[in-house]
């Protein structure tokens, strides 16, 4: 199976991408870690299980962050209130009304930022890998920065061992995962 159709929702002036999955009794959202590509998702067969077994119980909805991926493009990094802008504008786009939210790392703060400030719209909150305060502090981000440890691996899959060590030896994982990086 391919890729799912690719829709645009409106957040402010810029396009988010999102798709839909799947036509389950409930809505859920994933939302993606620290960068993501809608469409490379479904180039590794993990991942596309995976996000086929969230729509075979759901309308499962997955997005890009604003400045990741296929939407727009942004100066800087945006923060976690303009993150939830985006959430909603999806979730509105595609008629949704009260939605389970499924934050990994960074995408676990945003939904819990987004289920504190819409409860009324929340079903359920899952997070996973994500914490209140990061698993590095800081300084210690501003170190790994400064030496360009994340720059100098950024499109090589290299930041799977970073972020998921238990497979940063699967060479096709490794393959994809660059390719995620350079689109994200």
């Amino acid at each position: 199976m391919g890729s799912p159709v690719t829709s645009f929702a409106k957040s402010g002036g810029l396009h988010i991408a999102y798709q839909v999955v799947g036509d389950g009794p409930a809505d859920l959202i994933f939302i993606p870690a620290l960068f993501n590509h809608v469409e490379s998702y479904w180039e590794e067969p993990s991942v596309a299980r995976f996000l086929h077994r969230l729509a075979s119980f759901s309308r499962l909805i997955i997005f890009d962050k604003r400045g990741t991926g296929m939407s727009d493009r942004v100066p800087g990094t945006p923060g976690l209130e303009e993150r939830i802008d985006d959430v909603t504008a999806v979730l509105e786009a595609v008629g949704s009304r009260r939605t389970a939210l499924f934050g990994i790392s960074e995408g676990g703060s945003i939904a819990a930022l987004f289920a504190a400030t819409y409860p009324e719209a929340v079903a359920a909150l899952v997070v996973m890998g994500s914490g209140a305060v990061g698993f590095v502090t800081e300084d210690e981000a501003e170190a790994l920065i400064a030496v360009g440890a994340f720059e100098s691996a950024w499109g090589s899959g290299g930041m799977l061992a970073f972020g998921a060590p238990s497979v940063a030896d699967n060479a096709r994982l490794v393959e994809w995962a660059g390719s995620a990086e350079r689109r994200g």
